[in-house]
């Protein structure tokens, strides 16, 4: 059975979390979950609401991190999945997330990243010289780290595919079966 790692951490988009478990789960992946350590997180709904210039946040589903980035094994997985909401803000930080990330396009394997996922992207420099989307008001981050903000809802770089929010699902999902599977993809490279 191929694995894919799923990076968050409290904070995390809930509706993407589970939404990702269940989608590679439903065509016969591992979904493996790794967070900053090994254990149940806190995860939030963000959603719109007339009058607010920005999301509004509420408490979302929990979800068990099975795995501590200290014990990743890049080898282990086909691709990285990274989630969006406000984990992104804090695991940008995180230097072995960082390095991580930077593994898995060191052997040349698949990079995911949905919402606010692209500031990890960032943060790990893989963005530079890259087309990429993400959730508008993390554009200018991705921008400043080299990568060109493209307004669609799925945009494919080369082995990176990214996403601006929950709302791309069918989309995002589409290109990432496609691009696992081996089938021409829709969406632009």
């Amino acid at each position: 059975m191929s694995q894919i790692l799923i990076v968050t951490g409290d904070g995390g988009e809930s509706y993407e979390a589970l939404y990702a478990v269940h989608r590679f789960e439903e065509e016969g992946w591992k979904a493996v979950i790794a967070a900053p350590a090994r254990r149940r997180l806190n995860l939030v709904m963000h959603d719109f609401k007339p009058g607010w210039d920005t999301y509004i946040e509420r408490r979302g589903y929990g979800l068990e991190a099975g795995l501590a980035f200290d014990d990743v094994k890049v080898e282990d997985y086909a691709a990285v999945l990274v989630l969006g909401g406000r984990a992104p803000e804090y695991l940008r930080n995180n230097k072995k997330l960082l390095e991580i990330m930077r593994e898995f396009d060191r052997q040349e394997k698949w990079i995911f990243a949905i919402c606010h996922g692209v500031q990890i992207i960032a943060a790990a420099g893989l963005a530079r010289g890259k087309r990429v989307t993400c959730y508008e008001h993390v554009r200018l981050e991705a921008e400043q780290a080299g990568g060109t903000f493209v307004d669609e809802q799925t945009v494919r770089d080369g082995r990176i595919v990214t996403a601006q929010t929950w709302q791309s699902h069918p989309s995002f999902y589409r290109e990432i079966f496609s691009l696992l599977s081996g089938k021409t993809s829709a969406a632009r490279s």
